[in-house]
Parts: structure tokens; C-alpha cells; sequence
């Protein structure tokens, strides 16, 4: 293997327990190629770990490894049956779950998630993509899947210098797959879906807001209505919304998959639907948000504060004493105590006391390192209306 030496900050850095290194902590690259395994070593020559190097973005490495260990086939079937016997433990009998979770599983850069029969996959780095062929080889021995998809349209891969384009890469991939999640029907866009097909990461966030729902219901940014279909079994009547037509048509599948009569979508934008319902004092017994990521980055952290504190006014502004209100950022960027922070300043000048019911992450399938803060990024708290 090439070697890439590393500035004693960057070494500092992976003795943390993080596995990323940044450009700036590089002190030679040697010749290390775009997307090879190299051996990562100090100021002094001492073997540090195994990463994958990328020769365009910011994150030059990705710690494969601290053993002096060839990253071949034999090294991906063993974390790849890592991460299935994990699954069996955390997500017994899920028939939709995420199989690797990047660095939660000691892969960084691919994500694959298991519709049934079929793998979605996300090659996310230079050295993912380059390992596709004996990544596919190895879930073919592994799980013998009906077909397998590369969704490589997410922009992180611009930063890798790929091709943005999804791409079936064995078997075959039907326009839906019909799958379940906690004995609901989902009707799953594998090619051209949010994320892979569904919101596999709040499973279990679908049913806690369940257990607190009652009356009338709201769930704005409702996509292809997750929550909403949850709420429906205990609410009288679920009103779900969102701004994107193709998600309220599968969304609207999802209902009628499921005979689900006391639920109805709206297409409108969020933002302007709860002021036109607080404008004509319309009131609810429970409301969910579960928004879009408002900060992609750092820079834009201060407008997504403002906007996750507008959202949560209105909102509240909606329920009465004994309400619920369920509120989701997927921002890895803004941490629990800045949501919880905003959603106090939005409570004070609503005049509504909160009372904490729950505080959720994504679903254990999802798995979250302690030393990785990256690996938790969806938080999902439960708040009572006092």
C-alpha cells in the first residue's frame, strides 16, 4: 500500500476515535491514487490505521481500519456480517431496515439499505465507489439479493469528483417494492424516492408519536406520510402536508394501500399553511414536524435556527393544554440542545409551557458512535402542552 503521512494534528485527530481526516492535517500524500486503501502513518513513520484516500474532497481520509490489514473481499464480508448480525439484534423481523449505516458500521462512505428482496446502496467516497464490483459480489454471497441499486444522485458525491446517476447493478429493481413497517404497507420508490424509498431512520420515532397522539391531527412536511398513517390508528382525524406532489401521490398510495379513511393530504408549503391556521385560529390536539434538513452546512446553521424556531411557534400556536407537539430535525449540524433551545424561545413567546415526554434519535438500525458525532443526526423530541 501507498502511505500518506499525517501532521500531528491529524494524528491527534484519529487518536480522538474520529475516523475522518481532513486535507489540512496531510503532510505528504506520496502516491496515494484516488479512492486506493492506503497506510496511514504518523510525523515519525508509525503505522497509525488503513483508510480510504480521496484525492478531491476535504476529507482526504476515511479510517477503514487501525489493524495492518488488506482491505479485500475477505475484509468487506467480515463487516458486512457484522453489520447483519447487528441488524438481527436491533430490528428482528423488520423486513425494511438500513444493512449499513457508513461509519456507524465501520464502513464510511456506504450506506445499503434492505427493501426485502432488493439493496439499495450509496457509495458515497472515492474508495466505496471504487470497491463496488467486490462489494456487489459480497452481498450476492451474503444475501442473494432480487436486485441491487447503486442511488448515487446525492450531491455529497460532487465533493468526490463522481458521477451523480443511479445505476442497477444486478437483478432487478421494480418501479415499487410493496414492504411493511410496523404492520403498516409502504409503497417504496427504490430509483427515484426520497433518501432510498422510505424514511427507514424514524421507524421507531413513527410509533412514539403514536402512543402521545389524540384528536385532531397535523403533520406538516409529511412526505410520503410516515407519521401521519402512524397517527391515524389513534387520532380522529390526521390532516398530513407537503409541498412536493410526487411525495403526496405516494403518500396518498400509502392510504388507500392501507384503507386508512380519517387521513387527507394537502399539497401547500408548511411555512405558509401554519400561518394561514393560525391566521384562522384552527386548532390541534397533536402536531408533528419533521422538516427537511434547513442546515446542508455550518454556514447556513443561523437561518435554520430561525427557521425551526418559526415552524415550532406556529405550531404551537395551534395546540391547547394537553396538546402534543412532535418536532424532528435531521440537521447533523444543529445538535439537540440548539433544538431544544429554539423550541423553549418559540414556547416563551407562544405563552406555552412545555412539558419533555420523550427525546429520540434515528432508529437503532441507524446505529450512532460515541466518538462519531456525525452518526447522530436525527433527533426527534415529544413535547406535552401544559
Amino acid at each position: 500500500m501507498n502511505a500518506v503521512r499525517l501532521t500531528r494534528r491529524g494524528e491527534d485527530r484519529l487518536e480522538s476515535g474520529h475516523p475522518w481526516i481532513f486535507a489540512g492535517d496531510v503532510a505528504e500524500r506520496g502516491a496515494a491514487q484516488a479512492g486506493q486503501a492506503v497506510r496511514v502513518v504518523n510525523a515519525k513513520g508509525r503505522f497509525l490505521g488503513i483508510a480510504h484516500y480521496s484525492s478531491t474532497s476535504q476529507i482526504t481520509l476515511r479510517l477503514l481500519s487501525r489493524e495492518d490489514e488488506a482491505i479485500d473481499r475477505a475484509f468487506f464480508l467480515r463487516r458486512l456480517r457484522a453489520a447483519a448480525a447487528h441488524r438481527e439484534r436491533v430490528a428482528p423481523d423488520c423486513p425494511a431496515f438500513r444493512l449499513v449505516h457508513a461509519e456507524g458500521d465501520l464502513l464510511p462512505g456506504l450506506i445499503i439499505d434492505r427493501y426485502g428482496g432488493c439493496l439499495v446502496l450509496q457509495l458515497l467516497d472515492q474508495g466505496m465507489d471504487a470497491a463496488r464490483d467486490v462489494l456487489l459480489d459480497c452481498l450476492q454471497e451474503l444475501f442473494s439479493p432480487r436486485g441491487v441499486i447503486a442511488r448515487n444522485d446525492v450531491p455529497v458525491r460532487k465533493l468526490e469528483g463522481l458521477p451523480l446517476e443511479p445505476e442497477v447493478l444486478a437483478g432487478e429493481i421494480p418501479e415499487r417494492v410493496s414492504t411493511s413497517m410496523n404492520g403498516l404497507t409502504f409503497q417504496a420508490d427504490l430509483r427515484r424516492g426520497q433518501k432510498t424509498g422510505v424514511y427507514l431512520d424514524q421507524r421507531e420515532n413513527y410509533l412514539a408519536a403514536a402512543r402521545w397522539a389524540r384528536g385532531r391531527a397535523l403533520d406538516c412536511f409529511t412526505s410520503t406520510g410516515g407519521f401521519a398513517l402512524h397517527l391515524a390508528a389513534r387520532c380522529d382525524s390526521v390532516e398530513g402536508v407537503d409541498s412536493s406532489p410526487e411525495a403526496l401521490r405516494a403518500a396518498e398510495s400509502n392510504r388507500q394501500a392501507n384503507a386508512i379513511a380519517n387521513l387527507t393530504f394537502r399539497e401547500a408549503n408548511a411555512f405558509d399553511y401554519l400561518a394561514g391556521l393560525v391566521s384562522a385560529r384552527r386548532q390541534f390536539d397533536t402536531v408533528v414536524l419533521d422538516p427537511p434538513a434547513f442546515a446542508k452546512s455550518r454556514t447556513n446553521l443561523d437561518a435554520a435556527l430561525r427557521g425551526y424556531k418559526e415552524i415550532n411557534f406556529k405550531a404551537l400556536r395551534l395546540l391547547a393544554p394537553g396538546g402534543t407537539l412532535v418536532t424532528c430535525s435531521c440537521s447533523h449540524h444543529v445538535q439537540e440542545s440548539a433544538l431544544l433551545q429554539v423550541v423553549a424561545e418559540a414556547a416563551l413567546d407562544a405563552r406555552r409551557t412545555l412539558r419533555i415526554l420523550e427525546r429520540r434519535t434515528q432508529a437503532q438500525d441507524h446505529p450512532i458512535l460515541l466518538t462519531v458525532p456525525e452518526t447522530l443526526y436525527l433527533k426527534c423530541v415529544i413535547f406535552e402542552v401544559l
